[in-house]
């Protein structure tokens, strides 16, 4: 099977500035050659509250969805944009509670297989 570049962030959820902890959220990826652009996010509330007891969990949750529906085809005026572009507007750096880490590439044989790779390796934790 031949193995394509990919791109990939980590969406993070930073509720505090201040203290600069930062809970994994969710995963974008992006692969031209194959045309695909996914987002994926599972937020551990429990995780986020311990870290923020008054973060708008409401909100937060209404900004990680935005992540899945701006990397789907109906999206209103973000459908007229490539794949890539709207890869690069969602990893752009941002000054919110809700914002990627850096962009990383690899190879995959199955960007969809490689999403569900890097969600149990990056943002999916032990929970008891």
């Amino acid at each position: 099977m031949s193995r394509d570049v990919y791109e990939y962030a980590v969406i993070r959820v930073m509720p505090s500035v201040e203290r600069g902890e930062l809970v994994n959220a969710g995963v974008i990826v992006y692969c031209q050659p194959r045309g695909y652009l996914c987002a994926r996010v599972e937020l551990d509330e429990a995780r986020l509250l311990s870290l923020c007891a008054t973060v708008d969990l409401p909100g937060v949750r209404h900004a990680l969805t935005a992540y899945e529906i701006a990397c789907g085809d109906d999206v209103g005026p973000l459908r007229k944009e490539s794949l890539g572009s709207r890869f690069r507007w969602l990893t752009a750096p941002k000054s919110t509670i809700v914002q990627t880490g850096p962009v990383h590439a690899g190879l995959t044989g199955d960007p969809a297989a490689e999403l569900d790779h890097l969600m149990g390796r990056l943002v999916r934790t032990a929970r008891t």
